[in-house]
């Protein structure tokens, strides 16, 4: 099955939520950066949210980018998302190792860190990017994205996020919800969602009972009225090419691309989103040069 996130309100249009089903997306990633479980863990949910965070943007080619940056040994982790579903990520250390928490739970916390920054970047085709920020609650990453929506967006939310990694080390299930308050929702409702969100099991265990979207939201909400407006298909790719890899050569400058030429006569480029390698030949970086001097 694909990947997909559900987009709904509930309580007549006082609460919204989204909860996304991601773990095709966060295994495919797991394969292309060779990640350790709790890096898998930490770049799945750090995914997840993301995606779900791209289908709240409004207008075409508009795209949101989540940095997080913590103290721990996984050091940053970025991932960016699209309003039409697409995300793609990376984590600068993906083999790092940790044990096991006291609760035998992968330790996310340790590998990210508790110190440092959540930086959000919605690029909605404006002139100036919108940029929030937050401290890191405890690096655990559900917690630091729900104190993100509180703190730079002033928007009350509740954000669950879970990654089960199976003992082969594949993804065994990801995905995640996110319920956000809506102005007018009265007290009675607040009480009511704080309360069933109180008594909630954790999502990946949800998922791993191979509970489908819609059916984690009815669970969610028990005891709301919920209208789904949207399911979408979500998925990791990546918009590297030929073009955006000369770009980021033109950007060093005819100096250094001279430099390149008449030292090394090649050049060999690897995105980190997807880890494809771009190779420049001499003939190639010449051209690259003349346009720069132009």
């Amino acid at each position: 099955m694909k990947d997909y996130v559900i987009r709904a309100v509930g309580a007549d249009s006082s609460i919204r939520a989204f909860v996304g089903i991601t773990t095709g997306l966060v295994e495919k990633a797991r394969q292309i950066h060779d990640t350790t479980p709790v890096a898998t863990a930490a770049l799945g949910r750090t995914l997840t949210a993301t995606v779900m965070m791209g289908l709240m943007l409004k207008g075409k080619d508009s795209k949101i980018s989540v940095q997080i940056k913590g103290n721990g040994p996984a050091k940053q982790i970025l991932a960016v998302a699209d309003e039409r579903g697409h995300v793609k990520g990376y984590i600068s250390n993906p083999y790092v190792e940790l044990p096991l928490r006291a609760d035998g739970k992968l330790d996310v916390g340790g590998a990210v860190g508790t110190e440092g920054n959540m930086v959000v970047i919605k690029d909605l085709g404006l002139k100036e990017p919108y940029v929030g920020q937050s401290a890191l609650i405890s690096g655990e990453i559900a917690e630091d994205f729900t104190a993100y929506f509180a703190n730079s967006e002033q928007q009350p939310s509740a954000v669950a996020l879970g990654v089960l990694v199976d003992r082969d080390r594949t993804v065994k299930s990801a995905g995640g919800f996110i319920i956000q308050l809506l102005p007018g929702a009265s007290e009675e409702v607040i009480q009511k969602l704080e309360k069933r969100l109180q008594n909630l099991e954790s999502i990946s265990s949800l998922i791993d009972r191979e509970m489908t979207g819609e059916e984690i939201l009815e669970h969610i909400l028990q005891g709301f009225s919920v209208e789904i407006l949207e399911k979408k298909e979500v998925e990791l790719v990546c918009d590297c090419s030929t073009e955006r890899l000369e770009k980021a050569l033109l950007s060093i400058g005819e100096k250094d691309l001279s430099e390149i030429i008449e030292e090394d006569g090649e050049a060999e480029l690897t995105c980190h989103f997807c880890n494809t390698k771009y190779h420049f030949d001499k003939p190639h970086l010449e051209r690259l040069y003349q346009s720069a001097r132009r």
